[in-house]
């Protein structure tokens, strides 16, 4: 199959719909949020941000805080993308760039090539190897592989192979549940594989591993309960009442990096290069969470939900926007910078 390039795919992206299950009760629209933004930073406004030799003639500051508040055009995002996750450096050249991307290219060949040899070994001597490439091939299964036009978007042996080689190098992240959707979204950003299997990796280690289950999914939940217990202390008493466990049973926004939360992959995108830029702060996807959880207290509070009944709440928090969403988390961010901070969440968000 070739590969779709984000000019001639991004039709087919929008239309796509299996992360749409059912629509929302209540949707962003319904809250306070900042006026809204200008139109994403396009072709000639990204290339104007490099010198003739491909320099960067403006500050990494200044640009990211540029796509908090704009966002990238899709035709943009690609190259953008490797700049955010650390797959080139920001004080790179043109002609260093092109140097890093072949290096990186003959690395997953390498590795590739690795896989094949020690794949008979990892086979007869790792039992967790056979079920885990099970679990993937069953996982990729599930995904629709067309848009509703019948336009194909990704190919699922290709993704198979790139979540194999992730699992069999990636000793901290392994394989989870999930990363068969995420990494299908970098698979249709880029059009090479090795591109897809390095800003997956970047992407893992420039987030703090948050999505990780055994790595940062945890400590989210722990210090979203934090939060709510400083910011919104009438909430929390009821979560840790009648809502007991509510919030620790959230855990799949984080382990997907709250894929299903939003109308379209342009949405997804959008959130997701707002965390890469670490802006306003760090571990933004916890601000994000809780803006979410807002969406919902009234609803909670009037009708005394119980744990369950919370948790099925906020399991209708779909077809959201996200730069709605984002704009809300920024403002929890502005009034919490605005309090006394206990050190548990200055330590984590500044």
């Amino acid at each position: 199959m070739t590969t779709l390039s984000p000019e001639n795919s991004l039709s087919a992206r929008r239309s796509a719909s299996f992360i749409l299950t059912e629509t929302p009760d209540r949707g962003l629209s319904d809250y306070p949020c900042q006026a809204k933004r200008r139109p994403p930073i396009d072709k000639t406004e990204w290339h104007g941000f490099f010198d003739e030799l491909g320099h960067l003639a403006k500050s990494r500051d200044f640009i990211c805080v540029n796509i908090l508040e704009r966002g990238l055009h899709p035709f943009v995002r690609t190259e953008a993308w490797k700049f955010l996750t650390g797959y080139y450096s920001w004080q790179s050249s043109r002609d260093e760039r092109l140097t890093v991307d072949s290096t990186r290219r003959k690395n997953y060949q390498a590795l590739c090539e690795m896989y094949e040899k020690i794949q008979p070994l990892l086979e007869n001597l790792h039992r967790n190897f056979v079920e885990t490439r099970n679990h993937i091939a069953c996982d990729i299964q599930k995904l629709y592989d067309k848009d509703p036009l019948g336009n194909v978007l990704i190919d699922k042996k290709r993704l198979e192979k790139i979540l194999l080689l992730s699992y069999v190098c990636n000793t901290q992240a392994e394989y989870q549940q999930g990363f068969h959707e995420m990494v299908m979204l970098f698979q249709l950003m880029v059009e090479q594989d090795h591109e897809t299997f390095w800003l997956f990796q970047f992407f893992l280690q420039k987030t703090e591993h948050s999505c990780v289950i055994n790595i940062g999914v945890g400590k989210n939940l722990d210090m979203l309960n934090n939060l709510i217990s400083f910011l919104d202390p009438v909430f929390a008493e009821h979560l840790k009442g009648k809502g007991a466990g509510a919030v620790q049973s959230l855990f799949p926004w984080f382990c997907l990096c709250f894929q299903r939360a939003f109308k379209s992959f342009d949405d997804v995108w959008r959130l997701w290069e707002v965390l890469l830029t670490g802006k306003p702060c760090r571990n933004f996807q916890v601000l994000v969470a809780y803006s979410m959880l807002q969406l919902v207290r009234e609803q909670v509070l009037q009708e005394s939900m119980t744990g369950d009944d919370i948790l099925l709440a906020c399991n209708r928090l779909i077809d959201l926007n996200a730069d709605e969403l984002i704009s809300a988390a920024c403002m929890v961010y502005a009034e919490l910078i605005q309090k006394e901070v206990p050190q548990p969440l200055k330590d984590f968000f500044l």
